[in-house]
């Protein structure tokens, strides 16, 4: 029966461990996001043409302070793409091109980017880290 108090202290002492191990939003920094064909330079005019910055909080982008959508802040360090999808280069691609197909009901419209204007943006976003 002694041994039910310290294990109970063990499970507190280390529950904060486990809980950080999941997250990819700690401190330690993943490789690095590669998108295929994507150019991070022809993002950032994508994004900025688009008014992405309308909504969203983006870095480096001039003018790219909307609150409406999350910031975009450290993005590359983000588990999930609009809370739906794992935070992969495809994923990102896909959520990009038409977020009403992948999360019925939100509030971000597809825009009618093509895939290479995607791409480049989705590159564009792993920089952000």
């Amino acid at each position: 029966m002694r041994a039910l108090p310290a294990l109970c202290v063990l499970a507190v002492a280390l529950s904060p461990l486990l809980l950080v191990a999941g997250c990819r939003g700690g401190r330690e920094t993943p490789p690095a996001q590669i998108v295929p064909d994507g150019s991070p330079g022809a993002g950032a005019r994508v994004i900025a043409s688009y008014r992405c910055g309308a909504c969203h909080t983006i870095p480096g982008i001039k003018g790219a302070d909307g609150l409406v959508g999350p910031p975009l802040t450290l993005f590359a360090r983000r588990t999930y793409v609009g809370g739906e999808l794992p935070n992969t280069p495809a994923n990102l691609v896909r959520w990009i091109r038409d977020p009403p197909a992948v999360e019925p009901g939100t509030a971000m419209p597809a825009l009618g980017l093509s895939e290479q204007q995607a791409r480049d943006a989705a590159a564009y976003l792993y920089t952000l880290r």
